[in-house]
């Protein structure tokens, strides 16, 4: 057991921290799925608290969001809307959820382990001088204390992690490794308006042009519970469209390995891996990716993991639950002529 032992600060007292909150993330005009996935998690954690489960969704008239809060789990929602809010910035949605977190006192605090939530998360801990846990995969309750489970040491280990001495105890947690409830839209929550004071002066980023790069309609890799990568073996930009066919396919989203960004063949969006997007998803398929210590780490999180390579000793078999070695060019038109038949026999 690994223990920090941390002065506990003067004048906080345990007892007046209730309730779960979940931050809400945005997608556009609407909440990404792994928002509800947290409402599920959070409401099971209420309950064995006796609390109540907390939605906190920032933005700019995005008050009509609220109904579908509520049907996921949400008993309370706290609703903070202003222009400054619309994109997210670092240092707006900072200072708004540590005002919001000093005012109401939340026992716990669940944020999504994307993007955003890994820059928002850690900021609003320092602010707050409490503890944060990231990228847990699981999630209880032990003696009224949150159990926060994470890998560790690359994966070898899973570590149990609790908060003693601060709150809110606070974590980021990974996609599509919490299960969503049957939503409820009979259900109502209480919504409480939070008034936005903040100067603009403030705000160190201004955003000036969103360029997307990744093609309308496709899944992203933080939301998606199969993802098809390509690497360096696929050989070209242009092989990339058995990639796409089979993703397409398996109703998942493509990915690719640094290599892949490096070489132009697809834009940083797409990069799966340590210094790109890490992934948890239910079958990750690597295709032509030998499998460098930074796409492997950012891997690890993946149910299944299946590998095709020409080079029987490329260590992402290392790692891989199954593994086939050969020519991805003559394997992946296979598996598409199969998956095409099956779906004109349904």
């Amino acid at each position: 057991m690994i223990q920090i032992e941390r002065k506990k600060p003067k004048d906080i007292y345990f007892s007046d921290y209730q309730d779960i909150w979940v931050v809400s993330e945005r997608k556009g005009e609407s909440i990404k799925g792994v928002t509800f996935e947290l409402l599920g998690k959070g409401k099971e954690l209420a309950e064995k608290l006796g609390q109540k489960t907390c939605a906190v969704l920032l933005g700019r008239k995005t008050g009509s969001l609220c109904e579908e809060l509520a049907a996921y789990g949400a008993d309370k929602i706290y609703l903070a809307e202003a222009d400054c809010l619309e994109e997210y910035t670092t240092d707006a949605h900072s200072a708004i959820l540590a005002g919001l977190i000093s005012k109401h006192k939340p026992n716990i605090v669940l944020y999504p382990a994307t993007k955003i939530g890994r820059d928002l998360a850690p900021r609003v801990a320092s602010i707050l001088a409490t503890g944060l846990t990231a990228d847990c995969t699981d999630l209880g309750i032990k003696e009224g204390l949150l159990v926060q489970t994470r890998p560790a040491f690359g994966g070898n280990v899973m570590a149990e992690i609790i908060c003693r001495s601060t709150r809110p105890q606070m974590a980021t947690v990974r996609p599509n490794v919490m299960k969503k409830r049957e939503p409820d839209y009979s259900r109502e929550a209480n919504i409480v308006n939070f008034p936005v004071k903040i100067d603009s002066r403030g705000i160190r980023t201004v955003i000036k042009e969103i360029i997307r790069t990744t093609v309308k309609g496709v899944k992203s890799l933080d939301e998606t519970e199969i993802i098809v990568s390509g690497g360096r073996g696929v050989g070209s930009k242009e092989n990339f469209k058995i990639i796409e066919r089979l993703a397409e396919l398996l109703d998942g989203a493509v990915g690719v390995s640094r290599a892949v960004v490096d070489l132009g063949w697809r834009p940083k969006s797409y990069q799966v891996g340590q210094s790109g997007t890490r992934v948890s998803p239910k079958l990750y398929l690597a295709l032509g990716i030998s499998g460098a210590i930074q796409h492997l780490v950012g891997i690890r999180g993946s149910d299944i993991i299946i590998a095709i390579n020409k080079d029987p000793e490329a260590p992402i078999f290392g790692i891989a639950h199954y593994g086939i070695i050969g020519d991805l060019h003559q394997v992946v038109p296979l598996l598409i002529e199969e998956l095409e038949r099956l779906r004109c026999e349904m």
